[in-house]
Order: structure tokens, then sequence, then C-alpha cells
């Protein structure tokens, strides 16, 4: 049996995440008994590194993975105010992202513009591509360091706004976003969560949030940049989808926009810098069958990388925590942020 009361040696190489090679486990139940031993050190390497990549686990399936999740979160986290295509495998764990395979999936934080957001991230690796597919990962204290002075003063004084368009075509729609069934549903959602909303016909919502962009670990203090501003920008979509959705829907019409939380329009030179920033400070592990990373969701963002050949990255969240315990820069005012006029 494999020594549950070893320190775990993580392994840190530049460009890697830490690393973590397991003991060796006759079976599921072992290695559940062995992480929960172990348990306040990896948190302890979470705080330290943001992100923690486990090799050697015996993980073959979608339940295997949801008893490791059980074993390390204490309370599972809601997916709320959804926004990309995800498969369900029961128990609370779900396909990473169902987006096509070619498609680069922009570094963030998981739920940055809700008010409650889950503060770990757990990903395993089911199936591993033959080609790309990493889950790169990013600390985000690095990254708020790397930004110019006057920019995040902005964003401190002034927040970060998340703007978004339902449709069926160009989007998730409402009733899947909110999980709701009708629109007062979707009111009283957005009334308790400080969102704005326009109804522009029967079907189509228009809603508006405003979030602080900077906040602090709620345990270490840590400040962080935690925010979708660069991931949601109309300046972060390829050229050519951006000038068909524009020409389709207008300006004001893109499936999801974001801005300074005054409203101001962000140049396409600042999101720039802001993709620069997360991309100096990405590291990244090509999966390999078995494989668990763990994110703290606060301290480090996450994405993906294209990929060819059959992927199942499955993902669990857990131990959620309150924007209002981050130390948000800008504190909800008890009122739903204007909706600007497009």
């Amino acid at each position: 049996m494999a020594d549950r009361t070893a320190a775990p040696a993580i392994a840190v190489e530049p460009g890697r995440p830490a690393l973590l090679n397991t003991p060796a486990f006759g079976t599921l139940t072992e290695a559940c008994a062995w992480l929960a031993a172990v348990k306040p050190m990896l948190r302890a390497g979470l705080d330290e590194h943001g992100a923690l990549f486990l090799r050697g686990l015996p993980v073959c399936t979608a339940q295997d993975f949801a008893a490791v999740r059980d074993t390390l979160v204490d309370t599972r986290a809601a997916y709320k105010e959804k926004a990309t295509p995800r498969s369900g495998f029961g128990d609370d764990v779900f396909s990473s992202t169902d987006l096509p395979a070619a498609h680069r999936i922009h570094m963030h934080n998981e739920n940055s513009y809700t008010l409650t957001f889950p503060g770990t991230l757990i990903f395993g690796c089911l199936t591993a591509p033959a080609e790309g597919g990493a889950t790169p990962v990013a600390d985000v204290r690095k990254v708020l360091a790397r930004l110019p002075g006057d920019l995040v003063a902005r964003f401190r004084t002034t927040g970060w706004c998340l703007t978004r368009n339902f449709g069926d075509h160009l989007s998730l729609d409402w009733r899947t976003s909110f999980s709701a069934k009708t629109r007062q549903d979707v009111e009283r959602y957005c009334a308790e969560n400080l969102i704005a909303y326009e109804w522009h016909d029967e079907d189509r919502l228009r809603t508006t949030q405003v979030r602080s962009a900077i906040v602090r670990h709620p345990r270490t203090g840590a400040e962080v940049w935690f925010n979708h501003v660069a991931f949601w920008s109309e300046w972060s979509l390829d050229p050519d989808i951006r000038e068909v959705l524009i020409d389709e829907s207008g300006p004001g019409g893109l499936p999801f926009n974001t801005s300074i939380g005054d409203g101001t329009p962000l140049t396409e030179e600042e999101i720039a810098l802001i993709n620069a920033a997360y991309d100096a400070e990405i590291v990244r592990e090509s999966w390999q069958a078995g494989d668990v990373m763990i994110v703290d969701n606060v301290l480090a963002a996450h994405g993906r990388d294209p990929f060819h050949g059959e992927r199942r990255i499955v993902v669990a969240m857990g131990d959620p925590v309150a924007l209002a315990d981050c130390a948000p820069t800008i504190t909800a005012s008890g009122r739903a942020a204007a909706v600007p006029t497009s």
C-alpha cells in the first residue's frame, strides 16, 4: 500500500504547471484515502502555484473522477449563467467545453461574472487527444503584475462590464443559460444578482452586469486579475468571425462583449495587452489518460488549446466563493447596472 503519510514531492519546471507524480495505487479507494490524507499539503501547493497537475491516479471513468472530486472538495459548486455548451456525465461531472476542436479557448477564471463562483476546479483526462488539447493555466497574481498601471487603475476604480445578447442561433438561449422556464424566472434571477436586462421581443434578451475586475483571494489575501474582460471582448474574436457577427447583428448585438465598468469601450490594443499578459504566464502539460489537474479558480486562469483526435476531458467545480468575500474594488450597490445604449 502506498505511504499515506509522506509529503508529496511537487516538481516545478519552466513552462509546465506544478506536477505531482502520485504513488502507485491498487484501487481507487486506496488513491482517495491517500488524497484525503495529503489534502492539506495539496492546498498549500495550490496557494503557492495556483494549479497542481496530478499524474498516476487510477481514474478511468467519470465515476472514478467524481470520487476524486468528492475527496478533494468539501462542497460542490453550481455552474451559473451558462455561457458555453457542455455535456453532462452525471453526478455533477461535465465535459470541459463542447466547442470545435480547432477553436482555442482564451484564458479566464470560471464564472468570474457571477456573485458566487467556484473556488476550486478539477479537470480529469479520460481520453487524451492525439495532438494538442492541453488545458493551459496562468497565475493571475503574475498576470496582474504584468498589466500597465494606468489600465489597472481604470479597472480598479470602475470594474468591468459584461453585455450579453441571448438568441437561438448566436449563443445559448436564455432558458438554457439561466436554467429558466419563464421570463419571470430570468427577471427574478437578474434582480437578485444585480444584472440589468432588456427584452427586445418575445425571445431575445440583453443583459448587462458590472463586476470587480480585481479581487483578493479570500484566504491568502493575494490580489489577482479576475474577470472575463479579454475572453469575451470583440477584439479577442477571430477577425473574420467578428466581421460576420457585426454584419449580422450590429456592433451592439454581439453575443458577448466587454468594456470598462463605466461603459467606456476597450480598444483592440488594450485587449492585446491583456491577452499578452496571460500568454506570458501560461504553463501547460500534455494530457495523459488518468491525469487530474486541480485549479484554484481565484489564483489561476485556464483555457484550452486546439487539438486533433478524440479528447475527453471532464470537469467538476467545488468550494463556492462569494464575490463579497474577495475584497472587490467595487462593491454591489444594491441596484443592477444601467444598460448602456448601443
